[in-house]
């Protein structure tokens, strides 16, 4: 080895002992883990109109959110739905009407360049489908041309093409509350006007009339508009209430509906609409619930208040211990015993929606969010796992973790997707059909298997020994079929090709491929080939729509982990790609061990909504520095936890 190659894994070592110690120090007294979760300005604005709506916006809550919205606004006068991509016009328009709303004089600087954006690509007439329904809801745009969800959609059996769990689990919480707004078509006082923001476009070209999206619109324009001046009376009210009861069933513990902000929302303003007081135990509930999720931050113009659109202290505790374990800590530590204790209580014994195509199955698995226990997912569980196998305690604590692994990988097998792969939510959640009807102009609706979350819970599996078995077989046949023709794999959860083969290629060499294996072979030089010059990896989020962006970007400490982590795994963890990749991580970090990351690198929904996880900077880059470096503590063997089977 060169000087300078040695000189560069000491740096690097140098670099994993601030970032365990950093670790170390934020993890909480409960023993978990949680870094904030900052996604675009739609839901600081969407919450001070919720606030509007409900009537109980208050001068210091728009101000703080304000301060914070012009803080994201570019120097062309836009916003966008993630850190360096481009002005999106909804998001500009909702900005625009929360800074309204807070008192911004419309001919500021600020407020003109953003009208200007907007009046030339096609105004208030060209906006989503979600913001017009924010729109409708204040007089600024006519209920009539909102698309129709009539909420006798709650009454489908689920094997209906369009039941509510053809939807995925965020998209039919959301299709409740909206079915409900839609059909009481409420109105509030908003106090402004966006007149200004009209360009007068004229309405969208409907699709081909021989086409399924050209049916649905004949659909919602020619028949469901029809019903909706007309509905059956009896059956509108029963359906209004049953929706209630649909939401009210799948309440939270901590007030909120599937631990994210448009259910929760959309929940509050239609259990509004149909006369809860906000008084009432859920209403309440539910307000309460909402201040867990705003931030706080001081500024130089004041006091900057945003909203996290939804939490991840499970998944940012599981991957914390493994990257502790990976950095060489030892596997009683008080830290990892700690974590191990506090993911073990937050196991789900309860049944969800995920019942519905999984009937019969028993209960287990993890949640993202603190309280999300109507839907475990097989991301956190698998991980959760892994990061449990890494941790030794006592005889007593043993056994209680090694039950409920067994319990959760039951779990995981049982919601296989009948094609060999795993969805996040829900099990065989692959209609094509939701993304056709004209209400779906954003965001995901279904939650077909992905090639990061089967990976994972392939790697899970086979570390319990089952890779012989036929579900991870199948598993494995799924992620070898959706291997790309360039050699990587997508990234569903994480962006995007770097993360899906940052994923895929562990989980194959857990599941016995040698190194040598052509398919791991092309992903070593998929990675080889993106690789920054600055020794990093990035990939921008517009990968999603646009394939040319595919693996290209500027650098980021998860994205360069994720790529080393497949190194490693490849055996290539000594190559001089992976040198310059610990190098690039070593020469970005902070002097009190933490790494920056301006960038979004987590995905909500494909090509429209994306997260900044604050913790992925950390401890992605622990799990790879140490792994790089051969700092790994491996899991306890049998003997160790014998005492617990």
């Amino acid at each position: 080895m060169t000087v300078q190659a040695q000189s560069t894994l000491d740096a690097a070592g140098a670099a994993l002992d601030r970032a365990v110690a950093w670790l170390r120090e934020h993890q909480t007294a409960d023993g978990w883990w949680k870094g904030n979760m900052e996604t675009n300005v739609t839901m600081d604005a969407e919450d001070l109109l919720m606030r509007q709506f409900l009537g109980i916006r208050t001068a210091e809550q728009t101000a703080a959110s304000a301060r914070w919205i012009r803080s994201k606004q570019r120097d062309d006068g836009t916003w966008a739905t993630f850190h360096g991509g481009p002005a999106d016009l909804s998001t500009t328009v909702e900005a625009y009407l929360a800074l309204k709303l807070a008192g911004d004089d419309v001919d500021a600087p600020h407020m003109a360049a953003a009208r200007r954006y907007v009046l030339s690509h096609g105004g208030l007439e060209s906006t989503r489908v979600f913001t017009r329904i924010w729109l409708a809801l204040f007089g600024e745009w006519p209920w009539r041309l909102v698309p129709v969800i009539p909420p006798e959609i709650v009454f489908l059996p689920p094997s209906a093409p369009l039941s509510l769990y053809s939807f995925g689990c965020w998209a039919r919480q959301t299709v409740v509350p909206i079915a409900v707004l839609r059909a009481l078509q409420p109105q509030r006082r908003l106090g402004v006007s966006l007149a200004e923001l009209r360009a007068g476009s004229p309405p969208p070209t409907p699709p081909r009339a021989l086409t399924v999206p050209g049916l649905f619109h004949l659909l919602d324009r020619q028949v469901l508009i029809g019903y909706e001046r007309h509905p059956i009376r009896p059956l509108r009210r029963l359906a209004l209430a049953r929706c209630a009861e649909w939401m009210i069933a799948r309440q939270e513990a901590d007030g909120g509906w599937g631990g994210i902000q448009p259910p929760w929302a959309y929940g509050l303003m239609a259990l509004d609409a149909l006369g809860y007081p906000l008084d009432h135990p859920v209403q309440r509930a539910a307000l309460s619930g909402l201040d867990g999720f705003t931030v706080h931050e001081d500024s130089p113009t004041g006091t900057l208040r945003w909203m996290e659109a939804c939490q991840s202290p499970v998944w940012d505790t599981c991957l914390a211990v493994t990257a502790l374990a990976d950095a060489g800590v030892a596997a009683d530590d008080p830290a990892l015993t700690r974590a191990g204790r506090w993911l073990v209580g937050e196991e789900i014994r309860r049944t969800g929606d995920w019942a519905v195509r999984r009937p019969g199955l028993a209960p287990s698995g993890w949640a993202f969010e603190f309280a999300n226990d109507g839907y475990p997912d097989t991301d956190d569980t698998a991980e959760v796992i892994l990061a449990l196998r890494r941790i030794r305690s006592g005889a007593a604590d043993a056994r209680e973790r090694r039950a409920t692994i067994g319990r959760a990988v039951r779990w995981l097998a049982g919601m296989q997707s009948s094609d060999g792969g795993w969805g996040a939510f829900d099990a065989d959640n692959t209609s094509s059909i939701p993304a056709q009807i004209p209400f779906a102009d954003f965001g995901a609706m279904t939650d077909p298997p992905s090639a990061d979350v089967t990976a994972h819970v392939v790697e899970c599996l086979c570390a319990e020994g089952m890779a012989d078995d036929p579900v991870v077989r199948r598993g494995v046949d799924w992620l070898l079929r959706h291997q790309e023709d360039d050699g990587s794999w997508y990234g569903r959860w994480g962006a995007n090709h770097v993360y899906g083969t940052g994923a895929v290629v562990p989980a194959l060499i857990a599941a016995g491929f040698t190194p040598h294996d052509p398919r791991i072979r092309r992903a070593v030089r998929w990675l080889s080939a993106h690789q920054n010059p600055d020794g990093g990896w990035g990939e921008d989020l517009r990968s999603y729509r646009d394939d040319s962006w595919r693996g290209r970007g500027e650098s980021t400490p998860s994205q360069t982990a994720w790529a080393l982590l497949a190194l490693d795994a490849a055996d290539a963890g000594a190559s001089a790609e992976a040198r310059r990749g610990a190098g690039y991580l070593a020469q970005t970090q902070n002097p009190d061990g933490s790494w920056d990351e301006d960038h979004f690198t987590g995905t909500g929904f494909p090509g429209d909504f994306y997260l900044s996880y604050k913790l992925y900077r950390m401890v992605f880059p622990v799990s790879a520095l140490g792994r790089i470096l051969g700092r790994v503590t491996p899991a306890p063997t049998d003997s160790d936890t014998r005492a617990a089977r």
